[in-house]
């Protein structure tokens, strides 16, 4: 199994509600340890085992516009 990688993503997020929206399906997602959300920043960034396109997916799938970093 890899170590814990680090991924950072730009998501367009306007408001608490987007970023709660993220942590919580980051949370549900196995291998994600560390979640940093900056709502002025308009970045995430991941910490854990999961891939960066099992990341990327379950951010996009909040319906947010999200591209990595």
């Amino acid at each position: 199994m890899p170590g814990s990688q680090t991924y950072k993503f730009k998501v367009g997020m306007t408001c608490s509600g987007c970023t709660g929206a993220i942590d919580r399906v980051l949370k549900k997602l196995d291998g994600v340890e560390k979640v940093d959300i900056s709502l002025e920043d308009q970045t995430v960034i991941v910490q854990g085992t999961a891939s960066q396109e099992d990341i990327f997916n379950t951010i996009k799938k909040t319906g947010k516009s999200v591209s990595p970093l």
